[in-house]
Formats: C-alpha cells, sequence, structure tokens
C-alpha cells in the first residue's frame, strides 16, 4: 500500500468514529496524475446522492503529458461500495448529524482506493483540550529524553 494524499486538516476539525475503503471510478489521465502524486483531498467532502456515494472538491490535478481529453481538476467522482453500506452511511448523516471525510488516497495491488471516515465536528474547545494533551505529550517525551541522557 502506497499513499498518495493524506488529510491532515481532517483530523484536527473532526473526530473520526468509523472509516471505510473505497474504490474510485476514474478516467485514464487522473489515475496517471494520482500515481504521479498530484492530488489533494485536503477541503474535500463526500456525499449520498440516489443512494450512490460521490466524493467533491477532490482535486486532481491536470496530467502534464494529457491532451484535449485532459479531465476537469474538480469534477464530482463517484466511490465504490456495496450498496447496503452506502444506504446505512446515508441514514447515520441524515439522523446523527455526522459527516464523511475522505483522509487519504493510496494505491493497493494496482488500485486507486480512497479512505473515508464518518466524522463528527470538534468545537473550539475540543480543539485546544487536544492540543493541549500533545504539547504535554511532547513536554513529556523531551523530559524522559533528557532524563535517559544524563
Amino acid at each position: 500500500m502506497k499513499v498518495i494524499a493524506s488529510n491532515k486538516k481532517a483530523s484536527h476539525e473532526y473526530f473520526f468514529l468509523e472509516s471505510f475503503e473505497c474504490g474510485i471510478v476514474l478516467t485514464g489521465t487522473e489515475i496517471k496524475s494520482i500515481r504521479a502524486g498530484k492530488v489533494s483531498v485536503s477541503d474535500s467532502y463526500c456525499r449520498v446522492k440516489d443512494g450512490e456515494l460521490y466524493v467533491l472538491n477532490m482535486n486532481i490535478a491536470k496530467y502534464d503529458y494529457g491532451n484535449i481529453f485532459n479531465h476537469e481538476e474538480l469534477r464530482e467522482r463517484k466511490l465504490l461500495m456495496r450498496k447496503h453500506e452506502i444506504l446505512k452511511l446515508g441514514q447515520r448523516l441524515k439522523t446523527d448529524g455526522l459527516t464523511l471525510v475522505p483522509t487519504k488516497v493510496y494505491l493497493k495491488e494496482g488500485l486507486c482506493k480512497i479512505e473515508i471516515a464518518l466524522a463528527k465536528g470538534k468545537k473550539q474547545y475540543d480543539k485546544r483540550e487536544v492540543a493541549k494533551e500533545a504539547d504535554s505529550k511532547r513536554r513529556m517525551q523531551k523530559a524522559m529524553k533528557n532524563i535517559a541522557v544524563d
């Protein structure tokens, strides 16, 4: 598994409840651009529409060696998942007020996969608490390192 892009911003903005692996429907120039590492999922999100799952605002840069048949960069792309899983996700999105966020794009056995997470938005005080915990953990590691050196 080779990770091409990850969404670090999402872990700051959301609590992840569950994650799922999906296939993605791509054109020829899109997969070539992804293999070159020119993809960004930082501002993207997923939506269930008519019983199908789509990722929106996923930026795949135009393929450098493409011709007039090059792809649109921000088009809506269909995700491949089992029908009953999509329906179950759609129900949870409506009832619990959750969102679907892509966390990473990777190549697995030659195929492009996208990991999406069912997420709940963080409040401002949650973000401060997480930052405080990370800072204290960092200080503990530094102190342990200084004690080990002495």
